[in-house]
């Protein structure tokens, strides 16, 4: 399955690296663009000086792990494209371009299931997304998120307990799927 990453799933840290870890343990191919990963860095900059130069420095790091994620923008298939927000043509456009399957987004109302369906795509948001990686791949899923806690908790200095690292990440019913 291919699954273009809005850049509003990338924003939330631990959300963007279970995503990212769900893909490196080969669940899924992420799809993104050059402007999708601008938008995400450029967010972090209300996070105050210095966040989006650690997050330009995260987006290097993302393309170097997955070379083939990166789509090349088509100002083509934009221009044949309308959704409620005009600013998300190039995600649709992205996912037309490489064969995606899905869009994992939060932004359901920018993008239209109709208007999706038509181009063969599904919307997704990260919750659900991830709750049927989970129930696929229950082991693999859990082994992932495991290892974003560890990695928040060696950061923070504190205890992180797993129901509120998936409250953070408003990973609600992955974090029920986890606690079963």
């Amino acid at each position: 399955m291919k699954a273009v990453l809005d850049a509003c799933v990338l924003y939330p840290t631990v959300l963007r690296e279970i995503l990212l870890g769900a893909a490196a343990a080969g669940l899924y191919e992420p799809l993104i663009s050059d402007r999708i990963l601008r938008e995400w860095t450029r967010a972090t900059a209300k996070l105050g000086a210095g966040a989006q130069a650690v997050a330009e420095g995260e987006a290097v790091l993302v393309r170097a792990a997955f070379p083939r994620a990166v789509v090349r923008e088509r100002p083509d298939i934009e221009a044949r494209l309308l959704l409620p927000d005009p600013n998300d043509v190039h995600v649709l456009a992205v996912a037309i371009a490489g064969l995606a399957d899905a869009i994992v987004t939060f932004n359901a109302q920018d993008f239209p299931g109709h208007m999706l369906a038509a181009e063969g795509i599904a919307r997704r948001d990260p919750d659900g997304f991830l709750w049927e990686l989970h129930s696929r791949h229950p082991v693999e899923v859990a082994r992932v998120v495991e290892g974003v806690r560890a990695k928040a908790e060696a950061i923070s200095g504190q205890p992180m307990a797993l129901k509120a690292l998936m409250k953070r990440a408003r990973l609600y019913r992955l974090g029920k799927a986890l606690a079963a």
